[in-house]
């Protein structure tokens, strides 16, 4: 009776043994989330022009140019994108958008220099904003990814975020810190600014 007690234990003493190491295992190797930065935005129509220019300036083609910083978090697993959409947006509206090819990213960051050839009507809009001070832009970016680890593809994570990056009336991101993290788009916004839920 001693000896199945003491043998129960045991097994209950290696099952628990077992379940920490797995737990500890998927907590090391479950892949975290890119993040996407925003390293440098300008609109370069803006840059040493006068603000009060008419609106109906024939030279006021618009294109927003950014470089996107991609970081991949894991040391242990790279990550296969589909293609990601940027799309722009002031006061709420879209006025441009690009597309990233599809890629593999390994372990380290990744910077993508991208433009968004604008709309006329946000031409006018950002110099009439910008000659009363500032202005916001949002930056969406949707795409899906698989993590790859040790060989083995994940199933597809969808990512859906934003970020609100002001301008000065140089053209460029007005703040010291010229960096601008993109999060998660809410939920309520995500049917706004991706068009899905």
């Amino acid at each position: 009776m001693l000896e199945c007690r003491s043998f129960y234990l045991w097994m209950a003493q290696v099952l628990f043994l077992m379940g920490v190491i797995a737990l500890l295992l998927w907590v090391s190797l479950s892949p975290k989330r890119p993040t996407y930065t925003i390293i440098h935005l300008s609109v370069p129509a803006l840059n040493g022009r006068n603000t009060t220019l008419p609106v109906d300036d024939a030279s006021m083609n618009t294109t927003v140019d950014f470089w996107l910083e991609i970081t991949n978090p894991n040391n242990e697993s790279g990550i296969y994108y589909d293609d990601i959409n940027i799309t722009i947006y002031f006061d709420d509206e879209n006025v441009g958008a690009t597309t990233i090819s599809s890629f593999n990213q390994g372990y380290e960051k990744s910077i993508r220099p991208e433009s968004v050839y604008t709309n006329r009507r946000f031409s006018k809009a950002v110099y009439r904003a910008v000659s009363s001070g500032t202005m916001d832009l949002k930056v969406g970016v949707a795409t899906k990814f698989r993590n790859k680890t040790w060989g083995l593809k994940s199933k597809h994570h969808g990512m859906d975020l934003q970020g609100t990056v002001k301008i000065g009336s140089d053209g460029k991101i007005y703040r010291k810190n010229k960096k601008v993290k993109l999060h998660h788009t809410p939920k309520k916004w995500r049917l706004h600014f991706t068009g899905r839920d």
